[in-house]
């Protein structure tokens, strides 16, 4: 139970991480031209490392919330049904 947990742990983790990546770029605002005509510069490499660290423990959260709500819930069905 604890193999299935982890391995199920860790695939949301990878779709919801996709999901979340998919998102981002989709709902992204366009960079803005500067005031004196130059484009928007990119992020930096600590502001993208930052994003995409919050973007993948933020996907980790959601799955872990999934797992014991799913692994709860099959608990509870073997549970009841006797």
């Amino acid at each position: 139970m604890v193999k299935a947990s982890l391995l199920l742990m860790l695939l949301l983790t990878v779709l919801i991480g996709m999901g979340l990546r998919w998102r981002e770029s989709r709902f992204a605002t366009p960079a803005i031209a500067a005031r004196n005509g130059k484009a928007a510069r990119r992020p930096g490499l600590l502001t993208r490392g930052k994003r995409n660290i919050d973007r993948w423990v933020t996907a980790a959260a959601i799955a872990a919330i999934a797992t014991i709500a799913l692994m709860g819930g099959l608990h509870w069905i073997r549970v009841w049904s006797g």
